[in-house]
């Protein structure tokens, strides 16, 4: 069996924190992740297992996990949102610091970071990049952050709000 010839798909990241407690409120009670698991298999090793809504990979956080990144310095994880402005009004409205709209021709960004400092960016993607170019021709479609550099095939267009 060939790994790379195999359906595969990233199950869990493993996200360092300082404190489990803490960092399982933060992204179940403020950024609303699903909590799956929480099993103290040991006296020194706990596991925590917490999904975005909708997504096929979760995040892990514990104690004794084996992980050699230090708390804090965690930050490449990137996730798809339907609409980011929507998402950071009802991330400030749960008291999330979150920095955004960065508007750029490949999507429209969020910044932020949970209380150990592991950083994360949520992206809307544009029309285009879901296959629906043509819906951007429409008039009625706002152009924001347009990159003049872009070609017409691929036009940074939003769905109007």
């Amino acid at each position: 069996m060939a790994f790379v010839a195999e359906k595969q798909r990233i199950e869990a990241i493993t996200l360092p924190v300082t404190d489990v407690d803490r960092a399982k409120a933060f992204y179940t009670e403020q950024v609303g992740f699903n909590a799956d698991h929480d099993y103290q298999v040991t006296d020194d090793l706990r596991f925590v297992q917490l999904t975005p809504p909708g997504s096929a990979c979760s995040i892990a956080i514990g104690e004794g996990l084996g992980a050699t990144l230090e708390p804090g310095s965690l930050d490449v994880i990137q996730v798809v949102i339907p609409d980011a402005d929507a998402v950071l009004a009802e991330l400030h409205a749960k008291g999330v610091e979150a920095e955004g709209v960065d508007e750029q021709a490949w999507g429209r960004f969020i910044t932020l970071k949970d209380p150990d400092g592991n950083r994360w960016t949520l992206q809307q993607l544009p029309v285009w990049s879901t296959g629906a170019a043509d819906q951007c021709a429409d008039e009625r479609l706002p152009r924001r952050g347009v990159d003049p550099r872009l070609s017409d095939s691929a036009p940074p267009c939003f769905p109007a709000r």
